[in-house]
């Protein structure tokens, strides 16, 4: 067989349900357990696993994965590598859990781990913040309190007139921690303009999609003192362009951009146009971490605390220590 010709694989595609330790509300949605699909491709001698979330304001769902990469298993099963992946799937959560398998599957076969075929340096360990979901001010600022290790928060924000006794109660309960807010679309131009001197006084650093997905006019102009972060407004790497002049961080999560090999690229372009980048998650276990957190190495802030809101993670799990994160070679991405 010609080294160019992938070769065969099979495929094995689960649904995995892991409970919240407690609901986790956003604007908009509120997570009481956790769905994810998990890929196992195998080509005969070595096994490489992926593992998406999906997508929820998009309706990419755990479910439609699986149906849609069923409807794929034969040409996936007679062989692809991740550049032909990029032609057969778009941006997405089955994009996302295929590529991951296929990049845990190169490294078994190459003898050598992830990190090292994307060119980059060992892995450290990463500073992560830690995600505190809407609820009441002095809930909140319990929550902030229970997670003491955390060296770096983020907070939910719902524009619905609690929000600046919320970031203050935070802050009160935790004056050392690095602080940043995400709306979830959830702001108009006037809310935030009520809530932006208790962001101000709170010293927040951060502040996370604002506006709706689609309305990012809204930020012409704004002029903010906090850095804004996009992440809802942008998807994949055709994305990042359009936010040049309106927002100053670029939020990479593998679900959205379709896997390691496009959050690469994006952080590439991002870099390129002057951005800083993020890597976040849309929850997961410590094997979604992983390939996040390879990306993560590039990254200027990163939000990958999604297995600390499980009541358990895998047996091989991420690693979260005095606020940072670790993901050991055994848990994906390395032929050990």
């Amino acid at each position: 067989m010609p080294a160019s010709v992938p070769p065969r694989l099979s495929m094995l595609l689960t649904i995995e349900r892991w409970p919240l330790t407690t609901p986790f509300r956003i604007t908009g949605y509120t997570f009481h357990d956790l769905e994810v699909v998990v890929v196992t491709l195998s080509d005969g001698e070595h096994v490489g696993r992926g593992e998406a979330t999906g997508v929820y304001y998009l309706d990419d769902m755990p479910a439609g994965v699986v149906s849609r990469l069923e409807s794929l298993r034969s040409t996936i099963e007679a062989g692809l590598d991740r550049e032909m992946l990029s032609h057969l799937l778009p941006a997405g959560a089955a994009r996302n859990a295929i590529d991951c398998a296929l990049w845990d599957l190169e490294a078994k076969r190459a003898g050598v781990p992830v990190w090292r075929l994307a060119g980059l340096e060992p892995p450290r360990k990463l500073l992560t913040t830690y995600t505190i979901g809407i609820d009441a001010p002095e809930v909140m600022a319990q929550q902030a309190v229970t997670f003491s290790q955390a060296r770096a928060l983020k907070l939910k924000l719902t524009g619905d007139g609690q929000d600046a006794e919320r970031v203050a109660a935070v802050r009160g309960a935790r004056p050392d921690v690095w602080l940043a807010v995400d709306a979830n679309q959830g702001f108009t131009p006037t809310s935030l303009a009520a809530l932006t001197p208790a962001l101000v006084a709170a010293r927040v650093e951060l502040l996370e999609q604002p506006f709706p997905r689609g309305q990012d006019a809204l930020l012409d102009g704004l002029c903010s003192t906090i850095p804004v972060a996009a992440d809802e407004s942008v998807q994949h790497t055709g994305d990042v362009a359009a936010m040049a002049g309106r927002a100053h961080v670029i939020n990479i999560k593998l679900d959205k951009c379709g896997g390691l090999t496009e959050g690469l690229a994006m952080a590439a372009e991002a870099r390129r146009l002057g951005f800083q980048i993020m890597v976040g998650n849309m929850l997961g276990t410590g094997l979604g971490m992983a390939p996040a957190f390879v990306l993560g190495q590039l990254c200027d802030v990163v939000d990958l605390d999604g297995p600390l809101l499980l009541a358990a993670d895998r047996a091989d799990s991420a690693i979260y220590e005095d606020g940072y994160l670790t993901c050991p070679p055994t848990l994906w991405g390395s032929p050990v």
